[in-house]
């Protein structure tokens, strides 16, 4: 049995399994069920319903699709593997090695979906990057951190949007708030939740000294709760570029304060302001989703006497890239020597072990 043909066998019996827990089967039979409703043309007189109706089936096609495109990339590959034993092709040979390499990734993500069973984990999610104490440097690694979330949500498949930014005076970012749009994108971004650390020899210092910054990854799913009108303040703004320059010749940009609450969101991202105030209204309605959540869970801690560690606000990870390479996850101690491909969106190995994390506790 050839190398290939044991690894192609295990995968066989991986992708049969996560049939079962995944319940594909099931998947197909509701989307089915959601697909004859969407039909019906009195669905969008209820607004809400019809787009709670559109948006499940979407969750449910997309699940089912991509097993059903992982399940015959497999066989594809089977097949590649039978011809090869049948007749020597090197150039065969070389894209089967590749496509099992790539399988193997892809089921990975796929076991990796079963982890994520959350009620809000197949939501989109609404993040926010602050910049900790340190000016600059610490403006520069939110940008940084910007980056590469950037880039994980293109290799994951994810889409991501910026909605607000606040540049630094001399580089970097104060704070950002983007939209990542997608399959469980809440469940895999709320693993990253936190203080991340930068230890690097810094650019911005002539004499080349090793600096220290911090900036703070926020995450909450994109939800539905009812606001009253009247408990909002909506300002509009001119938006702004690096360094402030008008980069707007109209106040489009949007800012509303939620009063009870004090909860401040803005937008200024899209040329409309009618368009920049349905981003922030949608961000101010995952806000207070959340934070309605964590008072829930405050009052249960209360009635079971429990104290829970607060993600936001601990350090969850140190990046070193001076004097040594390594990038640690202080929750879960898996590490990674190459810090640059880390920083170029390769995630999956924490985000991963910090969801099995959360199961096993």
């Amino acid at each position: 049995m050839s190398d290939h043909t044991e690894r192609l066998e295990k995968l066989d019996e991986r992708v049969r399994a996560a049939e079962g827990f995944l319940d594909i089967e099931g998947k197909r039979t509701r989307a089915a069920e959601l697909e004859a409703q969407a039909s019906d043309p009195n669905l969008w007189d209820d607004q809400a319903r019809a787009q709670l109706v559109t948006s499940m089936l979407a969750r449910m096609k997309d699940g089912v699709a991509r097993y059903d495109s992982l399940r015959r990339r497999l066989d594809d590959a089977t097949a590649m593997d039978e011809l090869l034993a049948e007749a020597d092709d090197a150039g065969l040979a070389a894209e089967l090695v590749a496509s099992v390499d790539t399988l193997e990734a892809d089921v990975d993500r796929l076991e990796l979906a079963a982890l994520l069973s959350g009620p809000y984990d197949n939501h989109d999610a609404i993040a926010t990057l602050q910049a900790g104490a340190g000016g600059t440097e610490s403006m520069d690694w939110a940008a940084m951190l910007l980056r590469m979330y950037t880039r994980w949500a293109e290799q994951t498949g994810l889409g991501l949007e910026v909605d607000d930014v606040h540049y630094g005076e001399e580089a970097g970012i104060k704070s950002v708030t983007f939209t990542v749009h997608g399959t469980n994108a809440y469940g895999l971004l709320s693993a990253e939740r936190g203080v991340h650390r930068l230890v690097r020899i810094s650019p911005f210092d002539a004499q080349k000294r090793r600096q220290t910054s911090f900036a703070a990854l926020d995450a909450s799913e994109a939800d539905e709760v009812e606001i009253d009108e009247s408990d909002l303040r909506i300002d509009v703004y001119r938006s702004s570029g690096p360094g402030g320059q008008g980069v707007n010749t109209t106040d489009s940009a949007v800012r509303i304060t939620h009063l009870p609450s004090g909860i401040v969101v803005s937008c200024q991202n899209e040329r409309s302001q009618l368009q920049n105030k349905a981003t922030a209204m949608g961000i101010l309605k995952s806000r207070l989703a959340e934070l309605e959540r964590q008072k829930r869970e405050e009052h249960m801690d209360q009635i079971r006497g429990e104290r829970k560690a607060v993600d936001f606000g601990s350090q969850i990870r140190s990046y070193v890239l001076a004097p040594y390479q390594m990038v640690k996850d202080h929750r879960t101690e898996a590490e990674a020597g190459d810090p640059q491909r880390v920083l170029d969106g390769g995630l999956d190995r924490f985000i991963e072990a910090e969801l099995r994390r959360r199961a096993s506790s």
